[in-house]
């Protein structure tokens, strides 16, 4: 919830940037529960950049929401459908790696999960409404506020297992982020980088398990 807090503010300080009020980033922060995403919107409007890609680039990033709730679904299968519901709605990158550590540990279940998923719905979303009523009476650089969502990202980059195909497949989404904005591709960068990241990390372990399998031979 502290975490939350902390780069919550700065989301609401952009919010009130692109002429939100406190009560629609509060209530952005509820029915549309992405702390990337909502970085995302004002960052990409400010940009320039088209509804259009703004609306592709976001939801193309939150589909990795259906992966966390598919790797619970089996620790739903006996909740009703509408508690399995609410807790797939609130799972956050935060919030899934607290439950999916808990779950392996044992003693956890779906209601307490679910708990810690309102928590911290309930710490981004007031934060939100904090940031935009502070943005709208104090003047704060925009870079700064922007930057919060980036120092997130970095944290989790550097918490990464220093592996050869993370260390791939960040290079390839750096280098991607930086060509895309090179030829005026600002818009969809973050996008485009990232997918070619995994693509071609994905290629590089298929290529070098293939090679190890013949070296064995």
């Amino acid at each position: 919830m502290l975490g939350y807090i902390a780069i919550g503010i700065p989301c609401g300080i952009l919010c009130d940037s692109i002429g939100l009020n406190a009560f629609q980033a509060l209530l952005m922060s509820i029915v549309f529960y992405s702390g990337a995403g909502q970085f995302m919107i004002p960052n990409m409007y400010l940009a320039g950049a088209p509804m259009a890609s703004i609306i592709a680039s976001v939801s193309f990033v939150n589909t990795r929401q259906m992966l966390y709730s598919a790797y619970f679904a089996p620790f739903a299968a006996n909740v009703s459908k509408r508690l399995a519901f609410f807790f797939a709605a609130t799972v956050t990158d935060e919030s899934y790696g607290v439950s999916a550590a808990k779950f392996q540990e044992g003693e956890w279940s779906i209601d307490r999960a679910l708990m810690v998923n309102i928590f911290s719905q309930s710490s981004w979303a007031l934060s939100n409404f904090i940031g935009v009523l502070l943005g709208s009476a104090i003047g704060i650089p925009l870079n700064i506020a922007a930057f919060a969502m980036t120092s997130i990202f970095i944290c989790l980059l550097v918490t990464q297992k220093l592996t050869s195909a993370n260390i791939v497949a960040a290079v390839v989404a750096m280098v991607g982020v930086y060509v895309c904005k090179l030829v005026g591709l600002s818009g969809p960068a973050i996008l485009i980088g990232a997918v070619a990241g995994v693509v071609v990390a994905m290629i590089f372990c298929a290529l070098r398990d293939k090679a190890a399998k013949r070296s064995a031979v």
